[in-house]
């Protein structure tokens, strides 16, 4: 049995697997101040982050990355549940970038200096999205492929048959 993802998604899933990995890792031990910094950013854009402690927003948080870089990383993981995985967290955080005042010129998408910093995940999103389409729509079950040939196969010989019996 082979694994379910591809060659082509290897690279994809590496780098973007091993940045939110390490960025999870970083946040792991967040003190209060830096842990009131992330959950006040936040939840100024997601107001219904405001009802959890700043301290357990970094720890879900981290928690959260750790678990997304870590199912990019492993193999095993089907590349469609890892793309889905992606494609949410970085729609959060291009959601802060779009929703956040002072992240993008006046009526532009382009980012401020405040806003570089989260404007440049715009490139998590395109990943995950390609890896969704990938694992979902470019593949066919091993089995189908397999159905598909062996039906060929035995359509070839019923062909065969056919044109011996008209002889």
């Amino acid at each position: 049995m082979g694994l379910p993802i591809t060659l082509s998604e290897i690279a994809p899933r590496i780098s973007a697997g091993a940045f939110i990995l390490n960025s999870g890792l970083g946040k792991r031990g967040a003190d209060e101040e830096a842990a009131a910094g992330m959950h006040g950013f936040a939840a100024g854009t997601y107001p219904f982050l405001g009802k959890m402690e700043p301290k357990q927003f970094a720890q879900a948080l981290s928690t959260a990355e750790i678990a997304i870089g870590a199912a990019l990383l492993t193999p095993f993981v089907p590349t469609a549940v890892a793309g889905a995985a992606l494609t949410t967290f970085s729609g959060g955080l291009l959601g802060l970038y779009l929703k956040t005042p002072g992240m993008r010129k006046e009526g532009s998408l382009a980012p401020t200096e405040q806003g570089l910093a989260i404007a440049k995940d715009s490139w998590l999103l395109g990943i995950g999205i390609g890896l969704l389409v990938r694992g979902t729509v470019d593949r066919e079950p091993r089995r189908v492929r397999r159905a598909a040939k062996t039906l060929d196969k035995a359509n070839k010989r019923a062909a065969k048959a056919r044109k011996r019996l008209s002889d």
